[in-house]
């Protein structure tokens, strides 16, 4: 049976970036596996990847694995056929590029109810992945790529592990320690849900809003849009960034090591937090003072505004103005769904996309 450290679900720019800086960095031994429907794309990648460390030297190995992710039993075939000590879910029906796009109703709903609206269609295949490893009972990491800060939750809420995504936070992390603001040695811990990205997106001038919340050296930044700003992000998403900054924990994570930075969704949990890996476990390494209770209501306070809410009963409600939005056109929606109806009601929401895609 074929068995490999990292399996990587997905053809996109956000896959490709996560194989590209492994084969760049891997100072270990790794076999990645690449897993997707577009077998041109698919041999695309792993040509590319391989090419990657052989320039670099690296020692990382990558194989291809051509697999419909939507067709019925996708997931129970893969696991059996891969045998992943990791696997990284980076595919969506749902583009990143949305936040990018204007034109039509649909783009319009999700620019004003915010980045939720598209929450159920990021959530399909990795609740069907992780339900397979759930069903596997053999120990598989998933790491969710698809909207973590949200989507994990309901991934815990059907019952099943999810350790943590990647992006989002480990973004602002990242570009922070990267500021001319910050001494090389300084250690930085980050408290931010993606809401946050959005104001530095925007010219400094222009930014506004919960900013996310830093310490350096274990000491609270008061101003931190002042303090940071000579960060600017792109209007589209900075894959540079999110897709590279899995890449140092996946492949502590495939070489039993431990590790220490920053992820949204850590066990479920919304938005994104500092963590520690240990024994192969993520925990939360928050900044003294600041306790798990209050770091994890800062960051569910943003989805309670305006999103979606994952409850302890399983019950999936959305709020604020995508809520409004929503119930206008599925009034069924205002009192929320049940998690374990989300295929049902992502078939009901595609329909509406798809209307209102065509509406200018």
């Amino acid at each position: 049976m074929t068995s490999c450290d990292i399996l990587i679900l997905g053809t996109g720019s956000f896959a490709a970036r996560i194989a590209f800086d492994i084969a760049a960095v891997a100072a270990e031994p790794v076999e990645v596996i690449i897993a997707g429907r577009n077998r041109s794309r698919l041999d695309w990648l792993r040509t590319a990847a391989n090419a990657r460390a052989a320039m670099f030297g690296s020692k990382a190995r990558f194989t291809s694995y051509a697999a419909d992710l939507l067709a019925p039993d996708a997931s129970d075939t893969l696991l059996a056929a891969t045998n992943p000590h990791v696997l990284v879910q980076a595919a969506s029906i749902q583009t990143s590029q949305i936040i990018a796009q204007s034109g039509n109703a649909w783009t319009r709903l999700v620019s004003e109810g915010g980045l939720s609206a598209t929450a159920v269609f990021q959530a399909l295949i990795s609740s069907r992945v992780a339900a397979a490893i759930s069903r596997r009972a053999l120990p598989v990491t998933l790491i969710n790529c698809s909207f973590p800060d949200v989507v994990n939750g309901m991934i815990a809420a059907q019952g099943h592990p999810v350790a943590c995504g990647m992006g989002n936070v480990a973004i602002l992390s990242n570009v922070f320690a990267g500021s001319a603001s910050v001494p090389h040695s300084a250690e930085i811990k980050v408290l931010a849900h993606y809401q946050n990205l959005a104001a530095w997106r925007q010219v400094p001038s222009a930014r506004s809003g919960r900013p996310p919340r830093v310490w350096i050296d274990g000491q609270e930044v008061e101003d931190v849009f002042g303090r940071f700003a000579d960060i600017q992000l792109t209007p589209e998403p900075v894959i540079e960034i999110s897709g590279a900054s899995g890449v140092p924990m996946l492949l502590a994570l495939a070489g039993g090591r431990d590790w220490a930075g920053h992820v949204p969704g850590p066990n479920g949990l919304p938005g994104g937090y500092p963590v520690r890996l240990s024994k192969g476990k993520l925990e939360l390494d928050l900044p003294p003072g600041l306790g798990a209770a209050e770091a994890v209501g800062w960051n569910a306070s943003f989805e309670a505004e305006n999103g979606m809410l994952v409850g302890n009963d399983g019950t999936v409600n959305f709020t604020g103005t995508l809520h409004d939005r929503l119930v206008a056109h599925r009034p069924k929606l205002k009192t929320g769904f049940a998690v374990s109806d989300l295929e049902t009601v992502c078939d009901d929401l595609l329909t509406l996309r798809d209307q209102l895609i065509a509406t200018p």
